[in-house]
């Protein structure tokens, strides 16, 4: 027994000791009630100067997983209260994944039937969430004018000429999208930050979350300065069309939501980049992010020294557990973007566990 002690085991008669208290949260009325009020945790590892205050909003909190659960949750709520859709209204609309599993999660809640189509860049594990929650998948398999993004569009427009009642949230023009973030996201950082935020840091795609984001922080008369972060291989700002391999970042036409829009800063990243930030958070801070937010954080990182004593925040739209077959797979990585595991480390900051002991004592 007093072994048993030693290791942490205590006999049924002595009480146990709780050394965590941790706070109250109401109970959600219903799954689509819980989305929101992500986490937000502070990174003291991840830079190479303590001298920056970083926070990082973990989107992967919604219970769809990502940051598109909120303009997912946000589009059709609207849409039924204006009385545009019904439980009869079948949903259609394009995703490279998370937007599919927020509208797939929604559409369920709601008994509506929802087509979700997608490119052959789609994580496999997406597509068997959105179809474990009823979603029906119809892909497109060919590029339209060298676009996979213009494809799934015409396929969408397709659809909706060729199924009765049937009704486009349209992600990328539909102002609920922005306004899901400006309300909620945003709103929440401010409130947890009390309003003391230099740079906030993030992805873009439709350029929903960085304009919500943007709305909200100059109607609050706040003085961040707002960074979105592209892919290169993207035409958003004026960049030019390549080819990408993450989903969820840049774009291979511009929608609606993103024309004439600016930021205070735009940064492009390589699919590379975006792989090393998802592998250095996983060995520095011991969380796993999906890829564009592996992309934010690396801006984050070669911005650093221009940051200090500035305090920022970096939305990160999902996990990385919807990677595991690409950007956690050293094959994958040798294979698609020609990196090689020791060279990855390296570029990663990754140290062996002697190194890791001395850096984090």
């Amino acid at each position: 027994m007093a072994v048993c002690e030693k290791a942490g085991w205590q006999s049924a008669s002595r009480p146990l000791e709780c050394p965590f208290v941790y706070p109250v949260v109401k109970p959600a009325k219903n799954v689509l009630d819980a989305i929101g009020n992500t986490p937000l945790i502070q990174l003291n590892r991840y830079l190479d100067t303590p001298n920056v205050k970083l926070f990082a909003k973990l989107e992967s909190g919604n219970p769809g997983g990502s940051a598109k659960d909120r303009p997912a949750h946000e589009m059709i709520r609207q849409a039924i209260d204006r009385g545009e859709i019904d439980a009869n209204t079948t949903i259609i609309e394009s995703s490279s994944g998370n937007m599919g599993i927020g509208l797939a999660q929604v559409c369920r809640y709601y008994g509506m039937r929802f087509i979700c189509v997608v490119d052959p860049r789609a994580q496999s594990q997406n597509i068997a969430i959105m179809k474990a929650l009823g979603a029906e998948i119809d892909q497109v398999d060919q590029p339209l004018e060298g676009d996979f993004l213009s494809a799934r569009l015409a396929r969408v427009c397709y659809l909706l000429e060729t199924t009765a009642n049937s009704y486009w949230p349209n992600q990328y023009s539909n102002p609920a999208n922005p306004s899901s973030h400006c309300n909620g996201t945003i709103r929440e950082i401010d409130q947890a930050l009390d309003g003391e935020l230099d740079y906030l840091f993030v992805a873009t795609s439709s350029t929903g979350a960085a304009q919500g984001c943007r709305n909200y922080l100059r109607s609050m008369n706040r003085s961040t300065k707002v960074v979105a972060v592209d892919s290169e291989g993207s035409v958003l700002f004026g960049g030019t069309a390549g080819p990408r391999q993450i989903p969820g970042l840049g774009a291979g036409r511009v929608p609606p939501l993103a024309r004439n829009q600016t930021f205070d800063h735009v940064a492009r990243v390589r699919d590379l980049d975006c792989v090393v930030g998802c592998r250095r958070m996983a060995d520095r801070e011991a969380l796993l992010v999906g890829g564009s937010a592996g992309g934010v954080l690396e801006t984050v990182r070669r911005m650093q020294h221009q940051l200090e004593h500035k305090t920022c925040v970096a939305i990160l739209h999902d996990s990385g557990t919807r990677y595991l077959e690409t950007i956690f797979n050293d094959d994958w990585v040798a294979n698609e973007l020609d990196c090689g595991p020791d060279a990855l480390r390296q570029l990663a900051g990754i140290t062996n566990a002697t190194e890791k002991k001395a850096v984090m004592s």
